[in-house]
């Protein structure tokens, strides 16, 4: 063996950590030692495994994706101080300032709501303009609608605690909660690949349907008064639930940001939107905005239905614009890898969270399956998938097609997200609109 192939030998795993490393996994561990010490006599023993196994994530994660450290360290310390400004007392949030303007739950989340509304300007700016200043801020103000939105959820988590023992609960159990935690996962996951990948153009894309998340958020907020902490039903009131709804959420994350990534595919490929698509493209996007203006001015029809009809008016539009666009994306082979790995990370937490639902649901309703709306909805939303990962890795399809399939697979999984609420009642009726 020569000198040139020893000096080219990776180092060892552990000597590739740094100081900071090996600080943040210390403070993990503290952490969820003095939890253990403190709040043990109220966990169970799944509950206990659940905190030492999300630990250990949270460590190997920090480790191999290095930004994440930064804002764990963050969010943990920011949450820490607002739960000493509360100070045991729930009506400190009226009184003090920093938790009535900045870091109680509810403010934390609306900060994180505005955040992503700039970050996305401020995407769109740079991708337009080409500029690669304007991007970068958008890139700063995800993470900090990302740390933001992660500090309100942590605080929740107390604040619901202070309202009542019996009340407390993980923040995972409502349209409210989650569609915070469906935002915070999505723009992670999209971090992640901009990191990987150096480009900060997807962004441009994957935003949009996190704001579109975040205006559904706040009309449930304005309209539901949902941001109240409500206690448990009793159907959630299960360990189950602190790893089943991450799990769900994870693959729901992926595929919207793959069904993103693919619709910038599309308008990156010539082939992708043909010219009478284009114009079909701008038919849509007319049709939509004059409807939603007379939905929206005259009409008494669910406003979320309403927030469809802009979305839709602003994906078209997209699409209308895509000779414009396609010198501004990047390359269609990054855009297609980009998808692809989405679309196989979200298949495998979505199959995981499948199986773990199926034991929840013997254990709290003595059957694996049953059939129920939301589970048939999941099935498909499954076979879906699960359809598309065998067309391309064993049939080797690519191109346009995978990519419009990815973007019906959207709708297809946002149904059985919200749809399924909407408009079937079943077993998991606890979370309709």
């Amino acid at each position: 063996m020569d000198a040139t192939h020893v000096l080219t030998q990776p180092q060892p795993y552990l000597k590739r950590l740094n100081w900071f490393d090996w600080v943040f996994a210390l403070m993990l561990i503290t952490g969820s030692g003095f939890a253990l010490a403190q709040y043990g006599a109220y966990m169970d023993v799944y509950e206990k495994g659940i905190l030492i196994g999300a630990a250990a994530a949270l460590i190997q994660l920090g480790w191999s994706w290095k930004p994440i450290r930064t804002l764990l360290v963050v969010a943990f310390g920011v949450s820490l101080f607002a739960i000493w400004l509360y100070g045991g007392v729930a009506d400190n949030e009226g009184k003090v300032f920093f938790l009535k303007y900045l870091i109680s739950s509810q403010s934390a989340i609306m900060w994180m709501s505005a955040l992503f509304f700039l970050a996305t300007g401020a995407y769109w700016t740079g991708t337009l303009s080409r500029s690669e200043f304007a991007a970068s801020v958008g890139t700063g103000l995800t993470w900090s609608a990302v740390a933001m939105g992660l500090i309100g959820l942590l605080v929740r988590w107390y604040e619901s605690y202070l309202i009542g023992a019996d009340v407390g609960h993980i923040p995972i159990s409502n349209l409210y909660e989650v569609f915070v935690l469906f935002a915070l996962i999505t723009a992670l996951l999209y971090l992640y690949y901009e990191g990987r990948y150096a480009t900060r153009q997807m962004g441009a894309f994957v935003l949009l349907i996190i704001v579109a998340a975040i205006g559904f958020l706040l009309w449930y907020t304005f309209d539901r008064q949902a941001h109240e902490i409500q206690p448990l039903v009793p159907a959630l009131q299960s360990w189950w639930m602190k790893i089943h709804v991450p799990a769900n959420f994870i693959g729901y994350g992926a595929f919207s940001l793959a069904a993103m990534v693919g619709t910038a595919y599309l308008l990156a490929q010539p082939e992708g939107v043909t010219p009478s698509i284009r114009k079909a493209f701008v038919s849509v996007a007319g049709a939509t905005a004059a409807i939603g203006v007379i939905l929206w001015l005259f009409t008494g029809l669910h406003p979320l239905w309403k927030w469809v009809f802009w979305t839709v008016t602003v994906l078209a539009s997209v699409g209308a614009a895509q000779g414009m666009m396609a010198s501004r994306l990047p390359k269609p082979e990054v855009l297609d890898d980009v998808s692809y790995k989405a679309i196989a990370i979200g298949f495998a937490f979505f199959t995981i969270a499948t199986i773990l639902g199926a034991m929840w649901a013997a254990e709290a309703w003595g059957s694996y399956w049953s059939w129920d709306p939301k589970e048939t909805w999941a099935l498909i939303v499954w076979l879906n998938y699960a359809s598309w990962l065998h067309l391309r890795l064993v049939k080797g399809l690519r191109g346009p097609v995978l990519a419009w399939w990815s973007v019906v697979g959207l709708f297809i999984t946002a149904f059985a997200f919200l749809g399924v609420n909407m408009f079937l009642s079943g077993l998991h009726s606890y979370g309709e609109l």
